[in-house]
């Protein structure tokens, strides 16, 4: 079965930048979407395997989602970080490339990323 294992997550200031990692063990990720979430309920962005992104709106030009296939791993490359931020972010997989966080079925254990003002 396919394991998700979040990281990259801390404490950076306003403005800071960071880079969350997901990568999965198993032999099917390269064949799904995979998401990354705030607190389990927000759909920050979200890529599937080909490579098409989708953002939320609160994130949209400072955030980027990307996945390197040979590797297993998606990235959420985080800029102009503010405190709203601050959440616990989780990376989960789908066979769809949707918003819908009840088709994500396999979940990380999450990475907290903490912004100070």
């Amino acid at each position: 079965q396919d394991r998700l294992v979040e990281s990259g997550g801390r404490l950076v200031q306003t403005g800071g930048s960071l880079r969350l990692s997901c990568t999965a063990s198993g032999g099917t990720f390269n064949t799904w979407a995979v998401g990354w979430f705030r607190n389990e309920r927000e759909l920050v962005a979200a890529i599937n395997y080909g490579g098409a992104t989708d953002y939320s709106s609160s994130v949209k030009g400072r955030f980027t989602i990307s996945r390197d296939n040979s590797k297993n791993t998606v990235y959420l490359q985080m800029n102009n970080l503010k405190p709203e931020d601050t959440a616990r972010y989780y990376c989960a997989a789908s066979i769809h490339f949707t918003r819908a966080v009840n088709e994500y079925g396999y979940w990380g254990q999450g990475t907290q990323v903490t912004v100070s003002s």
